[in-house]
């Protein structure tokens, strides 16, 4: 890809529409979580960390980055299928990383399904480790 170089920047509200059909395309979205509530969420608290990846005027890629004054986390990580393999979800995270650290954040956790062994794959190659923990959750508001 000659001259391929994509741009990092904050989520601003017209790209919710190719975000959503991004996440649709990288099967981000479950039954259980609405993306435009999720989007909602995310613009009502810590803005400025949910990042887009664009080429030209396309939405290309997406993370959001969250920090509680304790661990950092990720979410949202997404590189549209016609641009994978190319170091692209790397990037991004570096960029939420770096961010992150200029807060002060000591470090990241991360949530992937045990299922998903191709982004296990991919965190353990940027450098991130499984550790020995048991990952609870309880839905506070349903998304219907």
């Amino acid at each position: 890809m000659h001259n391929f170089v994509p741009q990092i920047r904050c989520f601003v509200e017209k790209d919710r529409e190719a975000v959503i059909a991004l996440w649709q395309e990288c099967e981000l979205i479950r039954s259980w979580n609405d993306p435009d509530k999720d989007i909602d969420r995310k613009v009502a608290f810590q803005p400025e960390w949910f990042f887009i990846m664009t080429y030209g005027d396309s939405v290309i890629g997406t993370i959001m980055a969250g920090y509680d004054g304790h661990r950092g986390s990720v979410f949202y990580l997404a590189i549209a299928k016609k641009y994978q393999g190319h170091g692209l979800a790397s990037r991004l995270m570096q960029h939420a990383a770096d961010e992150l650290k200029k807060a002060g954040c000591p470090k990241i956790n991360l949530m992937v399904r045990s299922s998903n062994i191709e982004v296990c794959t991919f965190y353990d190659k940027i450098g991130y480790k499984q550790e020995d923990i048991v990952s609870y959750g309880k839905r506070l508001i349903k998304d219907d």
